[in-house]
C-alpha cells in the first residue's frame, strides 16, 4: 500500500504576462540568479532538481501584481545588510530595510518590477 504524503517545498513560481519583458532580466540580471532550466514561456532558477524558484509566462495573469503582500518569495543571502546596498545601488525599490526579526533571522524585503514582494533572508548559524 502506497501513503502519499506532502515532502515539502519543491517550487514556488511567480507568473507573468511575459517574463522576458521585465521579471527574467530583473531575476537573473540584477538579482544574480543562475537559471538551471529555460523553456519557451518558462525558467527555473538554481538546481532543477532541488527546492527553487520559478519564473513563468501565464495568459491568465495581465499587468503588475495588485495584491503584492499576499505571497512572497524568500531568498536566502551571506549577508542581508551587503546584499540589500548592493540591490539599492542597483536601483532595486526595498520597502523595508534589514532587520533582526529575532532567532538569528535578518530580512529585508523589495518589489520586483511587477510589484510581486520578495525578501532577502540571512540565517544565522545558531539556528
Amino acid at each position: 500500500m502506497v501513503v502519499a504524503m506532502i515532502k515539502g517545498l519543491r517550487l514556488a513560481s511567480i507568473w507573468s504576462e511575459d517574463l522576458t519583458k521585465k521579471l527574467l532580466p530583473f531575476y537573473r540580471d540584477t538579482l544574480g540568479l543562475t537559471v538551471g532550466m529555460d523553456s519557451p514561456g518558462f525558467v527555473i532558477f538554481g538546481d532543477p532538481n532541488a527546492p527553487a524558484l520559478a519564473l513563468g509566462t501565464h495568459d491568465a495573469v495581465h499587468g503588475g501584481n495588485a495584491d503584492s503582500a499576499r505571497h512572497m518569495v524568500g531568498l536566502e543571502v551571506d549577508d542581508c545588510r551587503a546584499e540589500a546596498a548592493r540591490l539599492k545601488a542597483a536601483g532595486v525599490e526595498f520597502v523595508e530595510d534589514p532587520n533582526d526579526v529575532g532567532n538569528g533571522l535578518t530580512m529585508a524585503t523589495f518589489r520586483d518590477p511587477e510589484g510581486n514582494l520578495v525578501q532577502i533572508m540571512q540565517f544565522s548559524s545558531a539556528m
